[in-house]
């Protein structure tokens, strides 16, 4: 099967469905309310403690606005929140190009939305374990596998969906929504794409140092024996 190769692109794209999942969630309160001045339609995806923050910033105005990423995909989330937005209806939304009909007619059929805007960072994987006496398995459980995936799918489909992983984005990203129109140019999509991909790689090298440091006597001391 061969790839793709998009030969046409919307240079602005209308924001019209977002995805929130967020560990630090400082800059929520203006960037949603920011959002839906510009947009009222806009309908907003999120999981978890993301949505509870959410749907306190909103108050009544989340009926009709606001969606648990469960409700929408019909899977609810797994204990522990391990397994939130790894869904086909959510990567199928992230990846699909606008004019690409097979990928319009597969939005159809399974009742997905195309998502324009990604807003994702990651469980605070260095600043645990920078945190004396965090173990090992503390470490791993601050792993973020679903946050990772979404904003590399999001960066990929730079060509139509925009990928925020900052905060300290946020008041940039309302700005340039509102002088166009509502919408996402390519250049800031393009822009955020950059950040997101290295954003990722900084996370993954974190991790891939802090694992090559672990002795295996220190990984086995975290675990009871369970050999049968």
């Amino acid at each position: 099967m061969g790839l793709n190769i998009v030969s046409r692109i919307d240079r602005n794209v209308p924001l019209r469905h977002a995805l929130v999942s967020v560990s630090d969630k400082s800059g929520l309160e203006d960037l949603i309310p920011g959002l839906l001045a510009i947009n009222p339609r806009l309908r907003i995806y999120s999981t978890g403690g993301t949505f509870a923050r959410i749907q306190e910033i909103l108050g009544p105005r989340a009926e009709g606005i606001l969606t648990q990423v469960s409700d929408y995909t019909g899977q609810p989330e797994t204990q522990g929140g391990l397994v939130k937005t790894l869904d086909f209806k959510i990567y199928l939304g992230l990846l699909t190009e606008t004019y690409n009909p097979a990928h319009q007619n597969d939005l159809q059929r399974t009742g997905a939305v195309a998502i324009d805007m990604v807003v994702v960072n990651l469980y605070p994987f260095e600043k645990t374990v920078a945190t004396a006496g965090t173990t090992v398995e503390q470490a791993r459980g601050n792993i973020d596998i679903g946050g990772p995936c979404m904003i590399r799918a999001a960066a990929k489909n730079f060509i139509r969906v925009a990928s925020v992983v900052d905060p300290a984005d946020y008041s940039m990203i309302l700005d340039t929504l509102s002088a166009n129109g509502g919408a996402t140019p390519l250049a800031l999509r393009l822009a955020l794409a950059k950040k997101a991909f290295a954003h990722t790689a900084r996370y993954d090298q974190a991790i891939a140092a802090y694992l090559e440091r672990r002795p295996l006597s220190e990984v086995d001391a975290c675990y009871p024996a369970n050999d049968g």
